[in-house]
């Protein structure tokens, strides 16, 4: 693999699980964290400290964060014209169908319901994995010049 094969991820999450089971994948990624959406948005960005790093290929997003309006995030995300290509993976404990639509409507490129059983969360993200990482191939862009 050379490194146009890494998949850049950026986890707008707290939670340690996912961050533990994406740096243990089998596919190349490099994966950044953001502890909220003002960094996340100097990563995306590439403001700051953060200018050297590489344009993200994908980000999850946790709708859950405390003490944040992660919708608020995602709209930003996605109404920004260099941003807007990077596809947005929720990751959500609520299925209510006004979440779920709301994130659509705001651009989300997958919801997905994170359970509370360890097994079923593996489970998830694995097949998370497998479609966003392994099978479909993530577009490469020069992102913001």
């Amino acid at each position: 693999m050379n490194k146009l094969d890494t998949i850049h991820v950026l986890l707008i999450e707290g939670n340690d699980l996912a961050f533990e089971m994406l740096t243990s994948t089998k596919f190349k990624i490099k994966l950044s964290t953001a502890k909220d959406g003002v960094q996340a948005m100097d990563i995306l960005c590439r403001n700051g400290s953060y200018s050297q790093l590489q344009h993200r290929t994908l980000i999850l997003l946790d709708l859950d964060r405390p003490h944040e309006d992660s919708r608020q995030v995602l709209s930003v995300l996605k109404n920004d014209e260099r941003l807007r290509h990077i596809p947005v993976i929720v990751l959500a404990s609520s299925a209510s169908e006004t979440d779920i639509a709301s994130c659509y409507d705001l651009g989300a490129n997958c919801y997905l319901v994170k359970p509370s059983d360890l097994h079923a969360y593996q489970a998830l993200m694995r097949t998370l994995e497998a479609f966003w990482l392994g099978a479909v191939r993530l577009p490469r862009h020069e992102g913001i010049q």
